[in-house]
């Protein structure tokens, strides 16, 4: 039995105070990795405050498109064609996340695809934080060779049963972050919770529609990253330093953006490059000015950003900068 491997369970007077009072365990399958993709399949555990099992919830999705690689999720145009549309299980897939941490294996992935998904059906989720189990990982210091699920689920002796299927995943997830969460509270670990910001301006990109494949087999599948890199023109002006609180941006200055943003990280980006400005993927000492909603965070560029002094604003400052850049010296 997997309990026999946990940690013991930590008496009611010294479990952390400000861990959450429940989570939502999510997996959700999609047609691909792009922004542009969709949910064709989700799965959600609910669990107590101490990591119990409380109940199971599982759907397909139809995504109104090509259902993407089916030789990894094995869900096919025709078993998806009468599945429900988004708009029609937000209402219940809102009931499962209410006022819960949202917990995924990768959460920024599940995260950002479920809210681009409530964002199309013109609802938001109501989701405020989420906990992501590669991160709890490393923060508990488990060995684990790889961050994969399995390499995971085989520390704990969770044992899969299907593989890329939601409800599945979503299981073994649980199964996994009970152990890691006693874990996390025996040993007074901060969790890695990060906020959750809803999207309020995106933009779309056309798909092929459900049973309209394209020539290759799987329409717009791409096997990438979640935000592949964007080739961007060089910035055209010099660097003038950091940027001074209470002054203008000034073109040229170097933007690094971290965590969640309502307006869509990449409209962000196309709207600093037009004002003249160097969009950094990576924070240095040069860089002038770091874009969080989140300055709490853990993250890498937060961090750095506190250790070498960069100045921080969040997304609503920083939309009023843009609309009065300081054009750059000349000569």
């Amino acid at each position: 039995m997997l309990e026999d491997r946990m940690p013991a369970a930590s008496s009611a007077t010294d479990w952390p105070a400000a861990y959450p009072q429940g989570y939502a365990v999510v997996d959700v399958e999609t047609t691909g990795l792009a922004r542009d993709d969709r949910i064709i399949s989700a799965g959600v555990y609910r669990l107590d405050a101490r990591g119990e099992v409380e109940d199971h919830w599982y759907t397909l999705v139809n995504p109104q498109r090509d259902p993407g690689p089916v030789w990894i999720h094995g869900l096919t145009s025709h078993v998806l064609r009468d599945a429900p549309l988004f708009k029609d299980i937000a209402e219940e897939f809102s009931a499962r996340l209410e006022d819960r941490v949202l917990v995924a294996h990768n959460a920024v992935f599940d995260w950002q695809m479920i809210a681009r998904e409530y964002a199309r059906a013109e609802r938001e989720a109501p989701v405020r934080q989420r906990l992501c189990t590669i991160a709890l990982s490393k923060e508990l210091g488990l060995p684990l060779p790889n961050h994969k699920l399995e390499t995971l689920a085989a520390h704990f002796g969770v044992v899969q049963q299907r593989a890329h299927h939601a409800l599945d995943d979503a299981r073994v997830l649980a199964e996994a972050f009970r152990p890691s969460l006693l874990a996390a509270a025996a040993s007074g670990v901060r969790l890695p919770l990060h906020e959750c910001r809803p999207l309020t301006e995106w933009t779309d990109r056309a798909a092929p529609l459900i049973g309209q494949q394209a020539s290759g087999g799987y329409g717009n599948y791409r096997p990438s990253s979640w935000r592949p890199a964007r080739s961007r023109p060089a910035c055209p002006y010099p660097n003038p330093g950091r940027y001074e609180v209470g002054k203008p941006l000034k073109q040229g200055m170097r933007v690094a953006f971290s965590g969640d943003t309502s307006v869509e990280r990449d409209l962000l980006e196309d709207r600093a490059v037009e004002a003249g400005l160097h969009v950094a993927t990576s924070l240095s000492r040069l860089t002038s000015l770091l874009v969080t909603n989140d300055p709490d965070s853990g993250t890498s560029k937060v961090v750095k950003a506190r250790q070498y002094g960069t100045p921080v604003v969040d997304e609503a400052a920083f939309g009023q900068l843009l609309a009065d850049v300081e054009p750059a010296s000349e000569g």
